[in-house]
């Protein structure tokens, strides 16, 4: 599903990723772990597409059998929308949209028709358990169920993968333990990669792989 080899990134002086080589499988969850400044969320943000990795050095980016390299910015944004979905610390979602507007806006860039979209929002978030709130605005919601709607916009493109940045991070310890079992339950029905920074250990602890980073690197 993913196949990164000899990944290197730096702001100006600063080597932040130092040669990460990474291979994930289709429906694996895993977690990198590490302290702040080891270089996981560059690396996740490089993975997601969200950033470039330093082409000066030979490097191989594959992400569902399709080399990202070989992409223009118009072709990766698409690659992207179609095939990733994101899930941060901060949910982000629009203010001024109810839930249901807030999913949907991933699939109406991917052009999908108006009545599609709203059915497949209206059915992610049923199943996210949040099917009388679909007409809520984030502020009269929770802060898990921000969090539920932030998942639920991930997955109404259907993605092969989701790439999350420390996801219960800004959630009470119950919030945070519902949704780390979503994220299992989640790839049991829908088969789907995920790949999560986190400093919760039991999070951590509790995927497939764990991996760790220092200083750039992924400890072997």
């Amino acid at each position: 599903m993913i196949k990164a080899t000899n990944i290197h990134k730096s702001y100006g002086d600063l080597h932040v990723l130092k040669g990460v080589n990474i291979h994930i499988t289709e429906s694996e969850i895993i977690s990198i772990v590490g302290a702040s400044g080891a270089g996981k969320t560059t690396l996740l943000q490089i993975l997601g597409t969200l950033d470039k990795p330093d082409f000066k050095y030979d490097t191989t980016l594959e992400i569902n059998g399709q080399s990202i390299t070989a992409l223009n910015d118009k072709a990766l944004a698409k690659f992207r929308n179609q095939h990733i979905g994101f899930i941060f610390q901060f949910h982000q979602l629009l203010p001024e949209f109810t839930a249901l507007e807030n999913v949907c806006i991933p699939a109406f860039i991917n052009n999908t028709p108006k009545i599609e979209a709203e059915k497949r929002a209206k059915d992610l978030l049923d199943y996210l358990g949040l099917k009388d709130r679909i007409h809520h605005k984030p502020n009269s919601l929770s802060g898990g169920e921000q969090q539920r709607v932030a998942v639920a916009r991930a997955l109404i493109n259907q993605p092969n993968i989701i790439f999350a940045d420390e996801p219960s991070g800004n959630l009470d310890s119950e919030s945070a333990e519902q949704l780390h079992q979503l994220f299992f339950k989640l790839r049991d029905e829908f088969k789907q990669t995920f790949v999560i920074v986190t400093h919760n250990q039991e999070l951590a602890n509790m995927a497939d792989r764990k991996l760790t980073m220092v200083d750039g690197k992924i400890l072997e």
